[in-house]
């Protein structure tokens, strides 16, 4: 799986042996190896790995004490209680390491090959505090990756001060960076201890508060394994508890506080628009799969802690969906719209009808919610509106169908006159199977666009395939968006569909959690009977 790791009698200068890599696992036997044997395949540049038993019961410890019998680089340290969280044993390693610079590794993810080097160079020629490059979120079993904060990530950069990119406080990851450990200990940054979830985010409050001299290269340094699957969630992806969305709330806070207490005013006010487009955004997406008791106390600690924004909280990017969903959540003292809501949390957002107006035109989220204003959007650039587009995918023997109607969106869009729309179904297991078409938008009545064209299933094949849009309007404005998959009168019903080349397909559009039309395809009398085996498992467990 990794490179083979160097000799370790073989001695290289002392120079280039400049980073420890503090691995932290609790019970994870099946991977904790893995994590370490990557580390220690980085090669010359990582003098040594530290890793961190918090108290495991499943034989974690000495499967890494077996590990560091044969590597002299391999440090084992064992904690005598479980500690509950990840801040604690990460402190422990930053403790317990020697080496002139020091990152992290989670015992369920990997470092892929050349991450040290890349960020060590980095590092050292731009004399770097800290030092951060690409993660890659990688869903399994399935293997698709995706960039986190991939904008942060395109060149190789230099700031003196993080406040010349106030995006940096989006990346509330400390994997995928390396830190010159005298900085940590000199500025006295260390994580939340005990159980607290998201440390993340105030330990990278912690870091940006001390002003460091930051490098950004475009290199994949970290790859997060994200098993949704598992028998035991982690931390930050079971959100099913409201005591989840409090500490992450708790947490979001906490950072805010400390980058205003250290002065530093405009990353504070960019952490709380951070905390509107991706916290809140995120899990509004979520709330109708939650009972009425989670959305009435999400409502209500959301809304405390929004009463604590000022105005030039709320005037940074007004017309951006996070403070449009802010707006409504604190304005509304009960949980409302969350259909629509749903849609504007999706990415990219989409703005379902009915678009109401004050009586002297002035355009508001709904005429009982005339105090939300969404004036903003009237001039707000064509290519950043949340348009929204209805779809409806009719599987059939001879013609698949898909329909698709756009909204306009208070005269924005006939100023730029929308003309076309390209079509692509991409395979969510591998980014490189796609199928492509564009077809022309024709005004349809009401302040809507359409277009019909036909779907060649077969040519999709088997797997399941995200519907993606672009908008193309006569002025050159072009808008990039997912449709809104309508539902009822049996509009998301599984269908068998005869097929020349596979004899069959099972077909079945479906409703993503945020709203956006999808479709999963079967192939053949096999994967038909996969599908219907499948089904009957879980009907009778």
């Amino acid at each position: 799986m990794y490179p083979d790791l160097p000799d370790p009698h073989h001695t290289e200068p002392a120079r280039t042996a400049q980073v420890g890599v503090v691995v932290i696992g609790y019970d994870d036997r099946a991977h904790v190896g893995d994590a370490v044997r990557s580390a220690l395949a980085q090669g010359n540049a990582v003098a040594e790995v530290v890793a961190v038993d918090d108290c495991s019961t499943d034989g974690s410890a000495e499967l890494l004490e077996r590990l560091a019998a044969d590597e002299p680089r391999l440090r084992v340290v064992r904690r005598d209680t479980n500690s509950g969280g990840c801040g604690s044993p990460r402190n422990t390693g930053i403790d317990a390491v020697t080496a002139p610079y020091v990152m992290f590794l989670d015992s369920d993810d990997v470092l892929p090959p050349g991450a040290v080097d890349a960020l060590l160079t980095a590092a050292t020629e731009a004399r770097a505090e800290v030092t951060s490059g690409l993660c890659v979120r990688r869903e399994l079993p399935a293997g698709r990756d995706q960039p986190w904060q991939a904008s942060l990530y395109t060149a190789h950069t230099v700031l003196t001060h993080p406040s010349q990119r106030p995006r940096l406080v989006h990346d509330t990851l400390c994997v995928n960076k390396l830190y010159r450990t005298d900085f940590l200990r000199e500025h006295g940054i260390r994580f939340p201890e005990g159980r607290f979830l998201y440390e993340d985010i105030v330990f990278t409050a912690r870091v940006l508060a001390a002003s460091p001299r930051l490098a950004l290269v475009p290199d994949q340094v970290y790859v997060w394994h994200v098993r949704r699957a598992a028998e035991q969630l982690s931390l930050s992806l079971d959100r099913e508890r409201i005591g989840n969305w409090k500490a992450r709330v708790e947490a979001c806070a906490l950072a805010y506080d400390i980058l205003l207490g250290a002065g530093q005013k405009e990353l504070a006010r960019a952490a709380r628009a951070k905390f509107l487009d991706h916290e809140v955004r995120m899990y509004t997406r979520e709330l109708g799969l939650r009972d009425v008791d989670y959305r009435r106390a999400w409502w209500a600690h959301t809304q405390e802690y929004l009463a604590r924004y000022d105005a030039a909280d709320w005037e940074l990017n007004p017309a951006a969906p996070g403070r449009l969903l802010g707006r409504v959540v604190l304005e509304s003292p009960e949980p409302r719209d969350l259909p629509r809501l749903r849609e504007l949390a999706a990415r990219p957002a989409r703005l379902l009808p009915p678009y109401a107006r004050t009586p002297d035109g002035v355009p508001v989220w709904s005429t009982d919610l005339p105090q939300v204003t969404l004036a903003p959007l009237l001039t707000h650039p064509v290519p950043l509106l949340p348009l929204a587009v209805d779809a409806e995918l009719s599987p059939r023997a001879r013609a698949s169908r898909l329909r698709l109607r756009l909204h306009e969106l208070y005269g924005r869009l006939a100023e730029a006159g929308p003309c076309e729309v390209d079509v692509a179904w991409h395979a969510r297991d591998d980014e490189r199977r796609a199928w492509s078409a564009t077809a022309a938008l024709t005004p349809a009545g009401a302040g809507t666009w359409s277009a019909d064209l036909p779907v060649d299933l077969a040519a999709l094949g088997a797997g399941t395939w995200d519907l993606r849009l672009t908008v193309r309007c006569a002025d050159g404005a072009q808008r990039d968006v997912t449709a809104h998959a309508l539902a009822g009168a049996g509009r998301l019903r599984r269908r068998a569909v005869p097929s020349l080349r596979y004899g069959v397909l099972l077909v079945q559009p479906y409703a993503t959690h945020s709203g956006t039309l999808a479709l999963r395809v079967a192939t053949g009398v096999r994967g038909v009977w996969q599908v219907a085996r499948g089904r009957l498992r879980r009907l009778f467990h």
